[in-house]
Order: C-alpha cells, then sequence, then structure tokens
C-alpha cells in the first residue's frame, strides 16, 4: 500500500517498508518537516496541539510525534482521544502555532494519518504541504540540545470548550431541542464520536440516547465511512426503538450523517443541504459546496435569496472559495458541515446541533423534513486510467479532458476543477483523483437512471479518446 501525500495530510496503512507506507520513520520525518515549516513562519510560538481519533495504531503514532516535536523545541498540548473539529478549535483557544490530527478519518482500522493544521486551526494549504514534502525529502531538520526540549501537558477539558461555543452559537436553541424530547439512536463506529456526540446531544437537552459500537477500541464494527450500505444496524436499531431519528459519524467526527425514524437513509448529501435551509431562513447570504455535491444545495440557496458557488472537491478548496464569495454556510456533500463563524472546518457537533434545531422548529419528523427537499440522485463511477511500467499515467488526462470539453461546448462547463457539464438542471463531473490513476465520474439528475445514463455516455466518451 502506497504512502499517500496530498492536500488531506501524509496517510498510509500501519507497517511494512519506509516510505511504503506509514512507519515509524515516516512518522517522524514527516512530523518533523512540519515542525520545521512551522518555525520558519514564526519561531517564538512553540506550541502545538495534537489529538487522536480511536484508532489502534493511535497511541504509538501519538507517542511518535509528541516526542519529535519535544525535540525540536515544541511544548505539545495532548488532546488525547478527541475530534477532527475539537482539536481545530483548540488550535486558536491555546493560541498554538498549529495542529497535527491523529486520523485517516473514513479509511479502515489498518490506516492512519498525520493532518495539519496552521494557526487558525486551518487545513495546510496546498504551498505549504508542498514544502512539508520538500523539507521532509531533504530532511533538513535542526533539533535542539537536552537544555531546549519542549514539554507535554494534558489538554484538558478542551471538549467541554467546544461544546460550549455551539451552545452560544445564536442559531442553536437548546429550549426548542429539549422540548421536542428526541428520542436518538448514535452509530459511533469504536472511535472518539462516542465520547463527543453523547455529550452534545445531553448538553442539547437530549435524554433518550442509544450508542451503538460505543467502546473506543478502534476495532470498527463495520466499514468506518458513513454510507447506507454501512449503516444498517442503525437503520434497524432506529426502528427497533422507536427512535425519532439516528446519527452517524466518521471516526474523526468531522462527517455527518442522519437516518428517518422508519429506517430509510435522510442522505449524507442532504445533511448540508438541510443545515443550509435552517442557517439562510435565518440569516441572507452565499453558500458553497464543492462540485461533486448535489445540486438541491443550489436550489434551496436561490430560495432564500442568496447565490450558491461551486468549489474544487477538498476541504481547503471548499475554505477558501467560502472566504473569497463571504458564505454564511458550506461544505461538502459527503456530510461535511461547514459553519464560518464557529470556524473553517468540518464539523459533525454543530452540524447536529443546527439540524436538531431546524427538525425541533419545524414540528416535523425528520422523513416530514426530508420530503420538503428535492429528490436528486447522484451516480458515482471511475474509470481506472492505463499505466506505464513505473505506474505512471500512459494517458494525458488534459487533452482528453480538451476534447471532451469542445464536444461539450454548447453546455455551461466549469474547468476549475477538472470538468463539470451542465444539462438544464442535471451534471455530470469528470475527475483525476489525487492518490489513484482514475477518472472519478459523477452525475447527477432528478432520476437515477438518468444520471446514470450520463454517466454511462461520458465514460463512452472517454474511452473513445482513449
Amino acid at each position: 500500500m502506497a504512502l499517500i501525500k496530498s492536500i488531506s495530510g501524509i496517510r498510509g496503512t500501519i507497517g511494512g517498508k519506509t516510505g511504503d507506507n506509514l512507519t515509524p520513520v515516516d512518522v517522524v520525518k514527516f512530523t518533523a518537516a512540519f515542525g520545521t515549516l512551522l518555525l520558519r513562519h514564526n519561531d517564538a510560538n512553540k506550541t502545538i496541539v495534537i489529538g487522536r481519533d480511536g484508532r489502534i495504531s493511535g497511541a504509538m503514532v501519538k507517542g511518535l510525534v509528541i516526542s519529535t516535536l519535544n525535540a525540536l523545541g515544541f511544548n505539545v498540548i495532548d488532546l488525547d482521544y478527541s475530534t477532527t473539529p475539537t482539536v481545530e478549535m483548540a488550535v486558536v483557544f491555546e493560541k498554538a502555532a498549529g495542529g497535527i490530527i491523529l486520523t485517516a478519518s473514513h479509511n479502515p482500522k489498518e490506516w492512519n494519518a498525520l493532518k495539519l493544521l496552521n494557526g487558525k486551526g486551518e487545513f495546510i494549504n496546498s504551498e505549504e504541504g508542498q514544502l512539508v514534502l520538500e523539507i521532509a525529502a531533504k530532511e533538513e531538520f535542526d533539533f535542539v540540545s537536552v537544555e531546549k526540549l519542549g514539554s507535554v501537558v494534558n489538554g484538558g477539558d478542551v471538549l467541554q470548550k467546544h461544546i460550549d461555543a455551539i451552545l452560544n452559537y445564536d442559531l442553536v436553541d437548546t429550549a426548542a431541542i429539549k422540548k421536542a424530547k428526541f428520542k436518538v439512536v448514535v452509530d459511533a463506529v469504536n472511535s472518539t464520536g462516542a465520547i463527543a456526540v453523547p455529550a452534545m446531544l445531553r448538553t442539547l437537552g437530549v435524554k433518550d440516547i442509544v450508542v451503538l459500537n460505543e467502546e473506543v477500541n478502534g476495532k470498527f464494527a463495520h466499514n468506518p465511512e458513513p454510507l447506507p450500505e454501512h449503516l444498517t444496524e442503525l437503520s434497524a436499531e432506529v426502528v427497533k426503538h422507536n427512535a425519532s431519528l439516528g446519527i452517524a459519524v466518521d471516526p474523526d467526527v468531522d462527517r455527518l450523517c442522519f437516518v428517518c425514524e422508519d429506517g430509510s437513509m435522510f442522505g449524507e448529501e442532504y445533511t448540508l443541504v438541510a443545515v443550509a435551509d435552517y442557517v439562510l431562513s435565518n440569516r441572507k447570504g452565499n453558500t458553497v459546496s464543492n462540485m461533486s455535491s448535489t445540486r438541491a444545495l443550489r436550489d434551496v440557496t436561490e430560495k432564500h435569496g442568496g447565490t450558491y458557488y461551486p468549489s474544487a472537491v477538498g476541504e481547503v478548496n471548499v475554505v477558501n472559495k467560502m472566504k473569497a464569495v463571504n458564505a454564511v454556510i458550506g461544505g461538502e456533500g459527503n456530510g461535511g458541515i461547514i459553519v464560518p463563524d464557529l470556524h473553517y472546518g468540518r464539523d459533525a457537533l454543530i452540524g447536529i446541533a443546527l439540524f436538531l434545531t431546524h427538525l425541533a422548529k419545524s414540528k416535523k419528523s425528520i422523513k416530514q423534513l426530508r420530503n420538503t427537499y428535492p429528490d436528486y440522485f447522484i451516480s458515482k463511477n471511475k474509470i481506472t486510467l492505463p499505466t506505464g511500467p513505473g505506474g505512471e499515467e500512459s494517458v494525458d488526462v488534459k487533452m482528453l479532458f480538451e476534447k471532451i470539453k469542445t464536444k461539450y461546448k454548447n453546455q455551461p462547463i466549469n474547468s476549475e476543477d477538472g470538468l463539470k457539464i451542465e444539462f438544464d438542471t442535471d451534471w455530470v463531473h469528470l475527475r483525476t483523483s489525487n492518490t489513484e490513476p482514475i477518472i472519478r465520474i459523477y452525475a447527477e439528475s432528478n432520476f437515477a437512471t438518468t444520471a446514470d445514463n450520463i454517466a454511462k455516455k461520458l465514460m463512452k466518451d472517454i474511452n473513445e479518446v482513449m
């Protein structure tokens, strides 16, 4: 399994050979490179926040990261079990130089990763990421003498600070949530959602909570990506317990999706749509999602008099576009909610608080609420690109996309991230993967068969060009 270095951080499977997997040597090297980059930006700030999800390898990786940062002279605030959004907010709370989150997000248990944050608690940009890779490759590290070694302290209850900030957010109505007397089933997938989500719910006034897969041991009870095919247990338990709704998060609690009272899926694409609908009904403004996300967000935004803007795929790109257009809400169709006046990061906890407020105030069941939004269907496909003997792509993707662009020149086309071609209310998005030699083809329509047919048509076009 290759070690993956991308805008999302340094990811890999544990064990194996250095440079091919996320080995202890690789953890030390990339941690040292990131610390060195922070020192170049500001050598006076020697504080870094770290936190981890519930992965089996988390304690081992954390020990390596802390020791490496101490060896560079950094004082580490260790949150230990935490969530990605909590670490992001803690960087700001502690006025730290940056942060590292030890999580491979929705990847299976054998994976781990270093996700790197700047002093604003936001993911570093692509230029900074490239500098980290260059520093690591050249091993341009300068470790301190024994008298200047850094320290490590426990971060305390930063989760409570995070929750308190959410409770104080003006659009969160705890009284309405408490009055609704929701019964909630949570699938915590054996990670830190088992700590954070029930704590958030209890503080919101939800008393009737059932937690599935609540032991934080990293031995994920199912594939940890919160997709419908992985949430059959949650769906069944919602019905069994006659619950108001089900909540699923990924291992680091930055993705969020819901299950309706009848066991059907609310749809992870519609997590952002519903939250945006509530926010925009109280606060006029613009929205952003990546261009592989549902058109329903655009519909909801325009209904409230705002303007929708698409961004390139990737949280950093969504955040940059949100800042550029002064969006009041944004995120990704994978269940990622970004509330900018709380912090610029995907956050399932603020998502839960806003969604439950919306649901309570609507006086509808969650199924009834879902039925107020348009039904779009996304067909997700991919084409594997031919590769050369060294694994390099043997197809000129730029040329390929230019030919596709020419063929559909009479349609609206966005080429900011691959190609997005619009056909009235339907669309198709073609983009290469950052980590695999593939082209992803996402198509959306009012009908599943139409979305599939659009995707198949473009796949045929691509194969003909190749």
